[in-house]
């Protein structure tokens, strides 16, 4: 708020070519108790004055040979780039008042002066340009705050970007007979689709793919707390069927309740035997080198909102032999949306595989990056997209 002590040395300009009015003036501003009160009869000068000391109220007469008050507003246009011009003007004329209002000034003082007047006069004007400053210099600090926030916002978000990718396998394991392609992009900054894949001292491989319901910062601590816990269990041979259980009683303990989890676990024997449970995840798709056909590997259930129940998911078996190539995605990739809000769908997935299978597992990753670049055309996402290749060379 603003008090009259700011009121009182708030610095006041008086313009008027002729001295005896400036002595009555400044006369005047004294006595009613004003302390930084300057003045020229030079009107050239003024805008120039005004650049450097920046007055608060500028007491201008309009009728001077020189230069009139109306050209010196003008050059105070130019100064002051919101507009706001900080003048009372002086006359005689009551024809120049509408006139001087209309060209920015605030108010005028008709002369002869009156002292009680010229009080309520300046007193009010320099109330609300010193409200005026006050609320310009809050603004400018506001909006130094907001960019502070937004900066340090980005650092860590691009902190908790880099952590996050740190979280996925930096290489993935290549067994002699299988070739392994990976690929995550979120939606956001952070996402809640995970992958990883680790082969066991027996040279059996496990992998996971995983998606946490939500997005951002909160799916992406769930997603870490679930890759964590399903790393440890990878690492201490606990069988496939058993994993699901244990993630289970975590979540029911350290999830909140309107979260879910859905998976797709494999394991990946060095004789292409191997074993999946998939629980809410979209359906893998089992490239058959021999027939050129595509199987499915079908979820076992469904997951419902809000839950995490993987207690009744079984185990199936399904077999790689050479050629034959195993494709595991997020319900992000087929719901990726194009301008026109065309979804790109498992239909356009599987011909890419029935197309490309032949060339390789790495033939499908560019096909698939390029495809789904290709259709959305830089169109925001509303999920996370991932994928996981697995291919039996030989």
């Amino acid at each position: 708020m603003i008090d009259s002590a700011d009121i009182l040395n708030a610095p006041i300009l008086v313009v008027d070519d002729k001295e005896p009015n400036v002595e009555l003036l400044e006369g005047m501003l004294r006595v009613a108790g004003y302390t930084s009160v300057h003045s020229t009869t030079h009107p050239k000068e003024v805008c120039a004055l005004h650049r450097k000391n920046r007055y608060s109220l500028i007491l201008l007469d309009l009728q001077m040979p020189e230069m009139n008050g109306f050209q010196v507003m003008e050059g105070l246009k130019e100064i002051e780039a919101d507009g706001y011009l900080p003048v009372l003007v002086i006359t005689a004329h009551p024809d120049q008042k509408l006139r001087a209002l209309e060209a920015g000034a605030k108010d005028f003082l008709s002369k002869p002066f009156d002292l009680a007047e010229l009080r309520a006069r300046l007193h009010n004007i320099l109330e609300v340009r010193l409200l005026h400053l006050e609320s310009k210099t809050y603004s400018k600090a506001l909006e130094e705050m907001v960019r502070e926030l937004e900066a340090s916002h980005k650092r860590e978000l691009a902190l908790a970007q880099e952590t996050q990718k740190g979280l996925l396998p930096r290489f993935l394991p290549q067994l002699g007979n299988y070739k392994i392609h990976a690929f995550n992009n979120p939606t956001r900054h952070l996402g809640g689709n995970f992958y990883d894949i680790l082969q066991r001292s027996s040279g059996e491989c496990i992998g996971v793919l995983a998606d946490v319901s939500g997005k951002g910062m909160s799916a992406a601590l769930l997603g870490a707390m679930v890759l964590g816990a399903l790393r440890t269990e990878f690492r201490s041979g606990t069988e496939l069927q058993q994993i699901p259980d244990r993630l289970d009683d975590l979540l029911h303990e350290k999830a909140p309740d309107l979260r879910f989890v859905t998976l797709f676990l494999f394991t990946l024997g060095r004789d292409g035997a191997g074993q999946f449970i998939s629980v809410g995840n979209n359906p893998g798709h089992l490239y058959r080198s021999a027939t050129k056909q595509i199987e499915q590997l079908v979820p076992d259930v469904h997951v419902p909102g809000g839950a995490s129940n993987f207690t009744s998911s079984q185990s199936r078996a399904f077999h790689l032999d050479k050629g034959d190539i195993l494709v595991v995605s997020s319900d992000g990739f087929a719901e990726a949306e194009n301008p026109q809000k065309d979804m790109f769908g498992e239909e356009r997935l599987r011909e890419i595989i029935q197309r490309d299978a032949h060339l390789g597992s790495h033939a499908i990753e560019k096909s698939f990056l390029k495809a789904i670049q290709d259709f959305t055309q830089g169109t925001p996402q509303t999920d996370d997209i991932t994928f996981v290749i697995a291919e039996k060379s030989h």
